[in-house]
């Protein structure tokens, strides 16, 4: 039913909101984000609003700040793409310091209280002294996804990255991406034939050849979990890992994810002092 939810009934919704409500309203994109937000949020004087998509709470911050005059309305969303194509957010717009809030979680403090609590200690130790560090290790497999889907953003290629099998390109052992397996895989999703994985790999190694950027700004954060699930399954977790699922593991490293984690990122210091100049409530610390 969501998806025939508008930015002009959201905006409807908090006009008439006001009616019993002065405080600050924060949009946010989806359910996981109210659930995140919502641990550092002031309870009585902010109220969050799940948008259901981004577009949806950029397009109904703008009616209600720009075009309705409610300097109470502001939004926090994903940065997505936009920080390698180049798209800024102004306030009350703000977006995540990293691609994405999954990718916020994992770069965090909050992975290494997850990884205490479902690694095998005796399995990790061998993994990391032989690999690397694990957050190193899934950020590194993450990457050619992310950046594919810069590429056919960019290109206008029209690739789908719905349902992988992650299991298809993914090695346990080390958590490597199998890139060519990976390209196979996107163009099964996408309903493209095989014949073009050639033309998408030159891309890809060509892009690759530019110089490493930023892991967690070009990874996305669901396929990082996915990576992250894998390797916790079949290699390091213990046996309270065998059963976790994607939304059990986000969950967890929500959970995770304190006070302490958020103040590092730019996304409180912007949010905190834009909130602050303006005498609104937000921000329950």
């Amino acid at each position: 039913m969501y998806r025939y939810v508008d930015s002009n009934d959201i905006s409807n919704s908090i006009s008439m909101a006001r009616a019993g409500f002065d405080g600050t309203v924060l949009l946010v994109e989806g359910v996981t984000d109210y659930r995140l937000y919502g641990k550092f949020s002031d309870k009585e004087d902010c109220m969050i609003v799940v948008a259901h998509s981004k577009d949806n709470a950029l397009a109904s911050v703008r009616k209600s700040y720009h075009e309705r005059g409610d300097r109470g309305v502001m939004a926090i969303v994903d940065s997505d793409l936009d920080t390698m194509l180049g798209v800024s957010r102004k306030p009350p717009a703000f977006a995540t310091d990293t691609r994405d809030l999954e990718t916020m979680l994992i770069k965090s403090e909050s992975l290494d209280e997850v990884l205490q609590e479902y690694c095998d200690p005796v399995k990790r130790h061998a993994f990391e002294a032989k690999y690397g560090k694990i957050r190193d290790a899934v950020g590194n497999a993450a990457y050619p996804i992310g950046l594919l889907m810069y590429i056919s953003e960019r290109d206008c290629l029209e690739l789908s990255f719905r349902d992988l099998d992650f299991n298809a390109f993914i090695n346990p052992i080390d958590l490597s991406c199998d890139v060519d397996m990976m390209i196979d895989e996107v163009l099964y999703s996408s309903g493209k034939p095989p014949s073009v994985a050639k033309k998408i790999r030159r891309l890809l190694d060509k892009e690759m050849s530019k110089g490493v950027k930023d892991p967690w700004v070009v990874c996305r954060g669901h396929d990082a979990v996915e990576v992250l699930l894998i390797g916790l399954r079949k290699t390091f977790g213990g046996f309270n890992a065998k059963q976790l699922e994607h939304g059990s593991l986000g969950g967890a490293l929500r959970i995770a994810f304190d006070t302490h984690d958020f103040k590092k990122h730019r996304l409180y210091e912007d949010t905190d002092r834009w909130s602050r100049e303006r005498g609104l409530a937000l921000w329950a610390f």
